[in-house]
């Protein structure tokens, strides 16, 4: 008998956990007989009643749940790691508690997981959210899969089913500052996309700040991709080869035209596009170098207060 670990990151959600969890608990329904379930819900440091609602589950269910309160809120994909590493599941599946992504899919993913498919992926090819962050998320997933991870699928995902192999993988390897569940796109396994429209959040108010949407901005691309180093380098060789094609242009000037250079207009707007150049490179630069910094002092990703 195969058993199924549904990973859920909970974050201000006691509004959401009574509807979500009964949906799960309805959804099981949909899978073969004789399937094992198991819940790692995973308490985000909220300052609601978060944990309260998941204990008179975990109270009903003692056999199928099993809560995780963290000491502090480490964002989602901190969360998710920690459920990673405490689920004992055959295969695993990530699903949000707000109930954007349809649990009624899964059935589906696992049938494929059945069939010998390690890693299936329930992608979103359309979205009921504001027009705003459908923006923010196509321009993200767009610049991850140009230039970091071309084998996401397009319009990325958040929403996906893989196997414990590939969870012990991700556990093992304890990077910081990253985007989880793309790590284990990074890890190169074949895997089946299933399309979806992504929910309009119905209940509770969203947590994904602006400041949280730029930090895995930016994470995910030091995380997974040279580009900006590289784009930092062919910029410097393309500053370089004008400057000297504008050297030499000043010296034939100088000795053999007759255009009277005064240049101090152009000197400043050189000097100063230069310097934004060179402080944005150093910007880049210190980001990567903080991170090999933050690795190499080995902190947790999270603390766990209690579990249940």
């Amino acid at each position: 008998m195969a058993k199924i670990s549904i990973i859920t990151p909970c974050y201000f959600n006691e509004k959401n956990i009574p509807v979500t969890v009964k949906t799960f608990l309805k959804n099981e329904k949909n899978f073969p007989a004789g399937t094992q379930f198991e819940y790692v819900l995973v308490d985000d440091g909220s300052k609601d009643n978060t944990v309260q609602e998941l204990l008179k589950f975990k109270e009903q269910h003692p056999d199928k749940f099993k809560i995780i309160k963290l000491a502090g809120n480490v964002g989602s994909y901190n969360a998710i790691l920690a459920g990673m590493k405490f689920a004992t599941g055959d295969c695993n599946v990530i699903l949000t508690a707000d109930l954007q992504d349809p649990p009624e899919l899964v059935p589906k993913m696992f049938d494929y997981w059945s069939k010998g498919i390690k890693f299936v992926i329930a992608n979103r090819n359309d979205r009921e959210d504001h027009w705003m962050h459908n923006i923010f998320s196509n321009t993200y997933h767009y610049l991850i899969k140009k230039f970091a991870l071309p084998n996401i699928p397009k319009g990325g995902f958040d929403f996906c089913l893989f196997d414990k192999q590939m969870r012990d993988e991700v556990v093992a390897m304890d990077e910081k500052n990253t985007n989880t569940i793309y790590l284990l796109s990074w890890l190169n396994y074949d895997f089946v996309s299933i399309p979806y429209t992504r929910k309009k959040r119905e209940i509770g108010k969203s947590r994904w700040t602006l400041k949280k949407k730029l930090k895995l901005f930016i994470d995910s691309f030091v995380a997974f991709s040279f580009f900006p180093i590289r784009m930092i380098s062919t910029i410097g060789l393309l500053l370089g080869a004008i400057a000297f094609i504008y050297g030499g242009f000043i010296l034939f000037e100088k000795f053999f035209g007759n255009i009277q250079l005064t240049g101090w207009t152009t000197m400043m707007v050189v000097i100063l596009f230069v310097s934004a150049f060179q402080m944005i490179a150093l910007g880049v630069i210190g980001e990567y170098v903080w991170r090999a910094l933050d690795a190499s002092r080995k902190r947790p990703n999270y603390v766990v207060d209690k579990i249940w």
